[in-house]
């Protein structure tokens, strides 16, 4: 199955996701991508599921959703063009809004789908010390430089991301050695490697997303971490006993959530590192955590996104 494809995608609307989709179930694809903003802030399984809303990563931001399937180069393509335009059609005149209903095709190798984000990911220096090798990319270290090598896979977290990017100098600036340390929300597993890699103790990384979970896992055997645990599921479920720093790199609004306990799991005088907090919250977050009874000693930014550390 290997060569040319078309990629054929239609500009919408998250509400408008469902019919869309429906119109290339139509045409009997085999399977259909979504990319809907709504998907990063309205998932109704509680705070711990969301992930940070940088919307950036979607190819026309926040204010349109892409409906996109692929078909075979030898089938006819302008007749399968006009259907969907047809379709479209009758969808605007049912009093749905569709958004732009714009219809786009696109020429693609099949082998781009799962390698062209690989482009952009390179090896990354964070820090003073910290380096982030993809696992298919070759690095010759030098002296006192830590190697952490990812392959994201479908999860979150490549080393990129201002977010993440301040929550390794935070980590760097911050861990000891004999550290216990809890990664609220792991992603890749990105954190909780550096952690381990820092001198620490005892890392565990939680998250809800199973799929997360499965790709922080691999991570962790890559970089032969054995003190590093990964658990399914919420912290105050699957977590014991107390940590000498918490670390969270998620968004605003669940930061906010987890001041008001995440207290319960930090040992008197550590730290809870919080990230993936767009600017015009950082006043509303840092007035939580001290309400909280924690101490503000430190914080970052970078672009839209602010970093705290506070010491409870």
């Amino acid at each position: 199955m290997n060569g040319e494809w078309i990629e054929i995608k239609v500009v919408t609307k998250s509400e408008a996701v469902e019919p869309v989709s429906g119109i290339f179930y139509g045409l009997d694809v085999k399977g259909v991508a979504i990319e809907d903003p709504n998907d990063i802030t309205e998932r109704p399984s509680g705070p711990f599921t969301w992930d940070y809303a940088d919307y950036n990563i979607f190819e026309y931001g926040k204010d349109a959703a892409i409906v996109k399937a692929y078909f075979s180069k030898e089938e006819q393509i302008e007749e399968i063009l006009n259907f969907i335009e047809e379709k479209l059609k009758e969808l605007r005149d049912l009093g749905i809004d569709i958004g732009i209903g714009k219809v786009i095709r696109n020429k693609v190798q099949e082998e781009d789908w799962a390698n062209e984000w690989k482009k952009y990911y390179k090896t990354t220096k964070i820090g003073n010390s910290i380096i982030i090798k993809p696992k298919w990319e070759d690095y010759n270290p030098k002296e006192g430089e830590i190697i952490v090598e990812l392959d994201p896979g479908m999860a979150f977290g490549t080393g990129t991301h201002e977010t993440t990017m301040m929550c390794i100098e935070f980590l760097e600036k911050y861990c000891k050695k004999g550290d216990r340390v809890f990664d609220i929300g792991t992603g890749s597993g990105i954190l909780s490697i550096v952690a381990s890699k820092l001198g620490a103790d005892e890392v565990i990384g939680v998250d809800l997303d199973e799929v997360a979970v499965d790709a922080a896992k691999i991570n962790v055997e890559y970089n032969k971490v054995n003190n590093v645990k990964i658990l399914h599921g919420n912290l105050v479920d699957v977590v014991d006993g107390k940590a000498d720093i918490v670390i969270a790199n998620i968004i605003a609004d669940v930061v906010i959530y987890l001041a008001s306990f995440v207290g319960n799991y930090i040992k008197d005088n550590g730290l809870f590192i919080s990230s993936g907090i767009i600017k015009d919250k950082q006043d509303e977050v840092e007035k939580v955590l001290i309400q909280n009874g924690f101490e503000i000693i430190d914080k970052n930014n970078k672009g839209e996104w602010v970093a705290i550390v506070a010491k409870k």
